[in-house]
């Protein structure tokens, strides 16, 4: 992954508190776990805290501090293997799923490596050279971004653990709102289409997979105004929309093996649809955003829905004029809301929305030269892009230009969809 070329600021005290302010927040993410919620890994594809923890202060370490210390060394060696995610050009890795076999280094000795890691790091923020500083910026915001992204999978890895556990525990105790808000009926907002750009350019940071802008043509096409609800996927579920092999692709259909019948963390009490959150379980909100959604349920909904997902460059150019503005992580709901107001809503926050789009190459792409380049290039195969962050999203972190990519089976993030239609 690469920041654009005029993408970072090298003001070096704002960056040195953007540093600080995000690191730290790691931390209060990471504050009401206990030592042995932290060391759980309950699936293959969900680290542990602990992991998460180390894995971000050891990008630090590995590609900034390397580089520009002068003397340095490594606070371990051992470290380099274990908390080494997929840089193949970096060196070994410990393997994925087995990162909860991990006891040792305790959370104690992991804290202490964040400690040192920070410390080392400000301290050459703060001393170094103009020359200096220039050249690590791009590196230090790179991993921001990184680590920003952790602290989204910090959450969503914990509740997988929460809920593999059979007392149901919350993340954290407090007051629950579980008043059933009304949502308005769903509307649909025309688009022209035409040619559109698409893309990052200019200013601010990007991942290199948001690049370049290019031109695309869409034809005349409708967003739905707000995203589906628990309620409407209700529906869904109770016309049997598990059970018709015609809603569903070959692939989605094999996927649900006549297992599935819901969406991940629900559950059914006579009459009573549940929903595991992390404040615990509570009665299912019918207005609120459907969640958890892998790509191959939001599509078999939106064809039971006589509608389809949106491309990504259709809901780009239906963003271009947004407002980011939503329900993030920083609202400390740590669950979707139900939609407000009018006009074209929630296009940022809630959840991630799928689209029918493939993760692939924007034309003129170029995957960047060594490890950083094994961020986003090499997975640009078999998955499919989400847009709009979550509620698990931190909201310095989104743009209308993010590209989130995922496998069609994934189901432990924060995902639902919007609907969308081809205009006549």
């Amino acid at each position: 992954m690469r920041t654009s070329h005029t993408a970072v600021a090298c003001d070096r005290s704002s960056l040195i508190d953007r540093y600080r302010q995000i690191r730290a927040l790691t931390l209060h993410l990471a504050d009401p776990l206990s030592p042995e919620d932290m060391v759980v890994q309950a699936q293959p594809y969900a680290s542990p805290t602990k992991w998460h923890l180390a894995h971000t202060t050891w990008f630090f370490e590995t590609f900034v501090l390397s580089a520009h210390e002068q003397g340095f060394r490594a606070y371990d060696e051992r470290f380099c293997v274990l908390f080494n995610s997929y840089y193949h050009t970096v060196g070994d890795q410990h393997p994925r799923p087995q990162r909860g076999a991990l006891t040792r280094p305790g959370i104690g000795e992991v804290m202490a490596y964040r400690d040192t890691i920070d410390d080392r790091l400000t301290a050459l923020m703060s001393a170094c050279d103009d020359e200096t500083i220039i050249a690590m910026a791009p590196l230090v915001e790179l991993g921001l971004h990184h680590e920003q992204q952790h602290q989204e999978l910090l959450l969503t890895d914990i509740k997988v653990v929460l809920h593999a556990n059979p007392m149901r525990p919350c993340y954290r105790e407090r007051e629950i709102d579980s008043a059933q808000t009304e949502s308005n009926a769903l509307g649909w907002i025309d688009f022209e289409g035409g040619v559109v750009e698409v893309g990052h350019g200019g200013q601010g940071f990007a991942y290199d997979n948001e690049e370049p802008r290019h031109r695309r043509f869409l034809e005349p096409f409708k967003l739905a105004d707000r995203l589906v609800t628990n309620g409407e996927y209700l529906e869904f579920i109770e016309d049997g929309g598990y059970d018709q092999p015609a809603l569903w692709l070959d692939d989605g259909w094999t996927w649900l093996e006549g297992q599935r019948r819901h969406p991940q963390y629900w559950s059914r009490d006579d009459d009573l649809w549940r929903e595991f959150t992390l404040d615990g379980e509570r009665e299912l909100n019918l207005n609120t955003p459907v969640c958890h959604l892998s790509f191959f349920e939001a599509d078999a909904y939106a064809r039971w829905a006589g509608c389809r997902l949106p491309t990504e460059g259709e809901w780009e150019h239906g963003a271009e004029r947004q407002q980011i503005d939503g329900n993030f992580v920083e609202s400390e709901r740590l669950h979707p809301s139900a939609a407000t107001g009018g006009g074209l809503r929630q296009m940022f926050g809630d959840v991630w929305e799928w689209t029918r789009s493939s993760h692939e190459p924007y034309p003129g792409y170029e995957r960047p030269a060594g490890a950083i380049g094994e961020y986003n290039g090499k997975f640009m195969c078999g998955t499919f892009v989400l847009r709009g962050g979550s509620c698990a999203t931190s909201a310095s972190h989104v743009r209308r230009t993010y590209r989130n990519f995922f496998e069609p089976a994934a189901v432990w993030q924060f995902s639902g969809l919007r609907l969308a239609t081809s205009s006549p």
